[in-house]
């Protein structure tokens, strides 16, 4: 870690429901996380070959080639996964100024992954956090595993700048990095002065993100051999209530 980059401030898994409905952020390591889910952290590991097949992101109006993704949907209510029929992913320009107003039609996430308990339990957990926060109800989940890379010598993990996603809850987490700099995280309140910042490492360390309270950014990574190539791999869970964004 640079002298410049600032550590995680961690919270215990029992604390998270707290921080959200008081300071609308929390963090959880990744051993927190799978105990927080109620998995081993092998099975969200056993997840990570997924991130080597995921596929070029086609939309980005910057004409960058250094994001990969996919994109399914799901309803969540009272414990009951539903996936969806594959939609397209719309968000309004007033979230997003860059790519807002356009259908994007990403791939799927593979089968595999959707039809692993790890997966189920992931989807539960977030949305009974989700629960805490508003009230019990149906949860529109859309999720967007991640891949930002070097390949044009930097990578942005958010091209949109500092945004909100329009949503409920936010959830991202850090599935790896390989071999680069920069990604540090930034959460600062949407309507105040205060925000913090941080380099998200451990595995499947997870940033939970109350959306209304808060806006968040990721800084562009760069490979740490000006030669190599490296990448940061993310999970982005969204979840909302009432529906999905573009109906």
């Amino acid at each position: 870690m640079s002298a410049a980059e600032f550590s995680p401030p961690y919270l215990s898994p029992n604390a998270i429901d707290t921080a959200l409905r008081e300071r609308g952020v929390g963090l959880l390591s990744g051993e927190d996380t799978a105990a927080w889910i109620g998995v081993p952290l092998a099975e969200l590991k056993a997840l990570e070959p997924h991130w080597d097949r995921l596929v070029a992101d086609g939309y980005l109006k910057d004409g960058g080639r250094y994001r990969q993704r996919r994109h399914s949907c799901f309803v969540v209510d009272g414990g009951r996964v539903q996936p969806v029929p594959h939609r397209a992913h719309w968000q309004p320009v007033e979230y997003n100024a860059l790519h807002g107003g356009m259908q994007r039609w990403f791939e799927p996430m593979e089968p595999a992954m959707v039809a692993a308990p790890a997966w189920t339990r992931l989807l539960q957990r977030l949305a009974a956090s989700a629960d805490a926060l508003r009230g019990a109800q149906p949860w529109y989940v859309e999720a967007h595993p991640f891949r930002i890379d070097t390949t044009d010598g930097i990578g942005r993990p958010t091209p949109e700048g500092a945004h909100r996603d329009g949503v409920d809850l936010v959830a991202v987490f850090l599935v790896g990095r390989h071999a680069i700099k920069g990604g540090e995280s930034r959460v600062f309140e949407a309507n105040g002065p205060n925000g913090q910042r941080f380099t998200l490492r451990d595995p499947w360390s997870l940033l939970l993100l109350d959306d209304p309270r808060v806006i968040h950014e990721s800084t562009p990574i760069q490979p740490e051999d000006p030669e190599g190539h490296g990448w940061r791999d993310t999970l982005v869970v969204t979840l909302r209530a009432g529906g999905f964004q573009g109906g």
